[in-house]
């Protein structure tokens, strides 16, 4: 009875373990694929904030530039060139 009560004691620890590795296992996994789905968002991020820095760069280049002077005035000022006749769309 000592014996059988021994080995069946053993059978459980060693169950009881497989149980804990199993879980340890998943929950892991469960952590590494959350870390793999955050780097890519931060890598898409960094690509993103990249691609602003450069477009950031050729703005800054042509800041300066007559040509980006005058689209402003026109755009965002609404100034025009002396002698330039300017039509205004009633209809919007």
């Amino acid at each position: 009875m000592k014996n059988f009560f021994k080995s069946n004691l053993y059978k459980v620890i060693v169950i009881i373990f497989l149980v804990y590795v199993v879980y340890v296992l998943y929950t892991q996994q469960t952590k590494l694929d959350n870390y793999a789905k955050d780097k890519q968002y931060y890598k898409d991020q960094i690509a993103d904030l990249n691609e602003q820095k450069e477009e950031l760069i050729v703005e800054k280049e042509n800041v300066n530039s007559p040509e980006y002077i005058e689209d402003v005035a026109r755009e965002k000022l609404d100034m025009y060139l002396p002698n330039e006749k300017v039509y205004v769309d009633i209809n919007k």
